[in-house]
């Protein structure tokens, strides 16, 4: 199944739904019908029971350039003159926001450069697969700026402070290679075989009992603000609940069967 909208791209397949910023002329840099265009199609593959795994790319040589600077020192853009972003946009429901906030997991295939929000959005995705010849760049201070969706709240508990610190601080850009080292993305790989490499893992995440690993996300998520003793409460209600479900009983019956297990999210 595919749907094409203007500026983003959807399509679903063997359960993974495939999400491709598509403006490709302006390195998929942000418009405001792309911001509203992307929000609702990550928040149905969310709500689409087929979808396992959430793949986020974008089309030609950038994932994403940030916002639009072109347009908005035209003031039509956001950020632009004309743009009300302060009364209008709904920073509740905004790609950064939603993206968080899904339950299946999400991958971000870097097919090139994401830089500013680009940054920020492939920061707010699970994992990331970088291509060799991809950078994040972090430029928001250079353009009097701040990380406006997510980075000053992911960075520190990414890579720590004082390197959270430096890194927005200069506004410096990392190659693939040093995002690899810093813990920013999970795989670099040569630029032809992103695709490839994001299919591959959203493959084995997806064969794996989907109920069980959306709780796994949603536990992860609340351990970054709870106590030991309140997260561990938490598991364990979840856990009573996995134990009712048939992908449980189908879990243990392939592992005894000793053959793949053919899990139904039920």
């Amino acid at each position: 199944m595919s749907a094409t909208s203007d500026e983003v791209l959807y399509e679903v397949s063997e359960g993974i739904a495939t999400l491709t910023l598509n403006r490709p002329d302006r390195l998929n840099t942000i418009s405001g019908p792309m911001l509203d265009q992307l929000t609702q199609l990550l928040l149905k593959a969310n709500a689409d029971p087929e979808v396992k795994v959430i793949l986020l790319t974008g089309k030609g040589r950038a994932f994403c350039a940030g916002l639009d600077l072109v347009s908005a020192t035209q003031g039509t853009g956001i950020g632009g003159q004309t743009e009300r972003v302060a009364v209008d946009l709904d920073l509740r429901n905004t790609p950064p926001t939603v993206l968080f906030a899904l339950d299946k997991p999400s991958i971000c295939a870097m097919n090139g450069s994401a830089a500013g929000y680009g940054m920020d959005v492939a920061l707010g995705c699970d994992i990331r697969i970088m291509a060799e010849g991809a950078k994040m760049a972090a430029a928001f201070v250079k353009r009097g700026i701040v990380p406006e969706s997510g980075g000053t709240w992911y960075l520190p508990r990414m890579i720590g402070w004082a390197k959270a610190a430096e890194l927005i601080f200069t506004g410096r850009t990392l190659t693939a290679a040093e995002s690899l080292e810093m813990g920013l993305a999970n795989h670099v790989v040569p630029d032809d075989q992103v695709q490839a490499k994001a299919r591959a893992l959203a493959a084995e995440i997806a064969a794996n009992a989907p109920l069980a690993v959306q709780s796994s996300k949603r536990l992860m998520r609340m351990g970054l603000q709870e106590t030991f003793n309140d997260h561990v409460h938490h598991v364990f209600l979840q856990l009573m609940q996995l134990f009712r479900t048939q992908d449980f009983k189908e879990g243990m019956t392939s592992f005894l069967e000793k053959r793949p297990a053919d899990f139904q999210g039920r």
